[in-house]
């Protein structure tokens, strides 16, 4: 009987102790949002769990969101695993899409790793 009992304390701490593809974990990806040279300010950065492609520009389909500051500058705290993020924002020198830009890109972070990944944004 007392081994049932650490079998499933064990599995129990192995399942929790292997958290992934969520935020709020040591790991770090950070950048800043840039269309061609420009730092895009105040741009949203979309993200999308346990993901290694674009799952569609509609912004329902991710799984949370960050807002970059004012430098175009972004930080999301994360555990391991794979993530894609899709930037949203303006740029005031664009005459299309109201001068909608954006852009994304997957991204694969280990246990205690900092990712530094700027992301390019177009028309």
């Amino acid at each position: 009987m007392k081994k049932i009992i650490y079998i499933k304390i064990l599995f129990i701490i192995l399942f929790l102790g292997c958290k992934k593809n969520q935020l709020g974990g040591k790991s770090t990806i950070s950048g800043v949002i840039k269309h061609h040279t420009k730092t895009i300010a105040s741009a949203t950065v979309f993200i999308k769990f346990n993901a290694k492609d674009l799952p569609g520009t509609d912004t329902t389909l991710f799984d949370t969101k960050v807002r970059a500051d004012a430098d175009g500058n972004y930080i999301i705290k994360c555990y391991k695993g794979n993530y894609f993020l899709y930037a949203y924002g303006y740029d005031s020198q664009v005459v299309t899409n109201n001068g909608r830009v954006t852009g994304g890109s997957a991204v694969s972070v280990r246990n205690n790793e900092k990712v530094i990944i700027d992301l390019g944004v177009t028309e």
